[in-house]
């Protein structure tokens, strides 16, 4: 078998959210909002999780759509860094 062809990169796992907090140096709180379907009325429901997220330059701002992607522990809650910044806040 050829060392190249064996060699397979991970892909990492990559959500688009809402800055909500930049208050912390090198840190952003993303929200993140998905769809769920309940399971006995089957209606839409509106979840959001908060992700602590590392931002090495401080580039993000409250109100920033930006894509974070899963890394390996930075801290007690940091488990995400800031890949991209896909739209910036208006202000």
């Amino acid at each position: 078998m050829n060392q190249q062809t064996s060699h397979r990169t991970a892909i990492r796992q990559t959500m688009v959210g809402k800055v909500v907090s930049d208050k912390m140096d090198k840190t952003v709180v993303v929200s993140v909002g998905k769809t769920t379907v309940h399971r006995l009325y089957r209606r839409y429901l509106k979840r959001t999780s908060k992700y602590y997220a590392h931002d090495e330059n401080n580039q993000c701002g409250v109100g920033d759509l930006v894509e974070i992607v899963a890394s390996r522990p930075l801290s007690k809650q940091k488990r995400w860094r800031v890949q991209r910044v896909l739209e910036r806040a208006e202000g």
